[in-house]
């Protein structure tokens, strides 16, 4: 372990006792990382709770327990969610960890982002590098969410945008040189902005970058062209995010869904979204027959391709954790229906 950031903190990957329960989660490897982390992992934007409402803290955490008990040992968060809510919420429940819950696999581990300074997703072309992540920001940052988890070292940070124009800068490679020096952070990311997967792959060049996260789901497959081969050449760690499309993937969006104000979802399905959806989601199921629930066909498409690590769904009810976690035990699609979902590509960014 590395040298202790806080005197009173408690390493993010300590060793934790199992609990005797048959775990539904298989674990794969993180990349060049070696980190074994499991392949259904926790994604904590939504247990922030600003962007995402119907839920409360003690409904988020009784989801995050129940997670980590089925193996669950990846959790995704970042500064950003509500202001380092979700990152608080998560050292609750580490602090439960070494006797209460646990894994049998593997220590739990947990990535977390720094966000633009700018407060601009995604990262625009000709936005410089000195808006967005200048070095004593970056730093900064992370020594907030260090706080926040109550940690000696985070698993791996990210930087929430990304835009190649800055490849060249020294802020970042700095940044992300010194905060592994420090033992502050193991390894560093990048999440790559929505649906520009090509854009990150000239950083993983540069040795600096040990993880990606990118959208991919069964809408979009553009990181099947060019990111995936170049993580799998370079050995870098894969986190597929959004595998539901923000919802869309589990079949529960029609054109008379009503969001609550302030619901990130609100915006994301505004206008004749809903229903262009529910006409895609329709297509999409009636190929795919009656072989098993959207949301778990959703998941295992994610799965099957050998370059992610892991798949990142938000999880803020104890049953969606438990249907994610049983999507483990199914394996891949077959390559029969891998084919049929190919063929339901579309080319949409609903993030504009």
């Amino acid at each position: 372990m590395r040298e202790a950031h806080r005197p009173d903190a408690r390493p993010l990957c300590a060793k934790i006792e199992p609990v005797r329960e048959n775990k539904a989660v298989n674990y794969r490897t993180l990349g060049r990382t070696g980190m074994r982390v499991s392949e259904i992992g926790f994604g904590a934007w939504g247990i922030g709770g600003n962007q995402w409402r119907g839920g409360g803290d003690d409904e988020s955490l009784a989801a995050l327990r129940r997670a980590i008990e089925l193996g669950v040992n990846f959790i995704d968060t970042a500064l950003a969610y509500n202001e380092g809510h979700s990152e608080r919420l998560i050292a609750k429940v580490l602090r439960e960890t070494p006797v209460a819950v646990a894994t049998t696999r593997a220590a739990v581990s947990v990535a977390t982002k720094i966000p633009p300074k700018n407060r601009i997703w995604p990262a625009y072309p000709g936005t410089p590098i000195s808006e967005v992540f200048p070095y004593d920001y970056s730093i900064e940052c992370t020594e907030t969410s260090l706080r926040n988890l109550g940690v000696h070292t985070i698993d791996l940070q990210q930087f929430h945008v990304w835009n190649p124009e800055w490849l060249d800068r020294d802020e970042w490679r700095r940044a992300v040189e010194d905060l592994k020096r420090s033992g502050k952070v193991r390894y560093f990311g990048i999440s790559i902005n929505a649906h520009e997967p090509d854009t990150a792959i000239e950083a993983l060049e540069t040795g600096l970058i040990d993880a990606v996260q990118v959208i991919y789901n069964v809408f979009d497959q553009t990181p099947e062209a060019n990111l995936f081969p170049a993580c799998e050449r370079l050995d870098i760690g894969v986190l597929a995010r959004v595998p539901f499309d923000e919802g869309s993937l589990t079949g529960t969006i029609t054109e008379d869904s009503v969001f609550e104000e302030g619901d990130f979802r609100a915006g994301y399905f505004r206008g004749d979204r809903k229903r262009e959806v529910a006409e895609r989601v329709k297509a999409l199921t009636n190929d795919l027959g009656d072989s098993e629930p959207l949301a778990q066909t959703a998941l295992r498409f994610c799965l099957s391709h050998p370059a992610v690590s892991t798949v990142i769904p938000g999880m803020r009810k104890i049953r969606n954790v438990e249907m994610n976690c049983r999507v483990s035990e199914l394996g891949p699609l077959s390559s029969d229906l891998r084919g049929v979902v190919r063929n339901h590509a579309w080319n949409k960014n609903y993030y504009r």
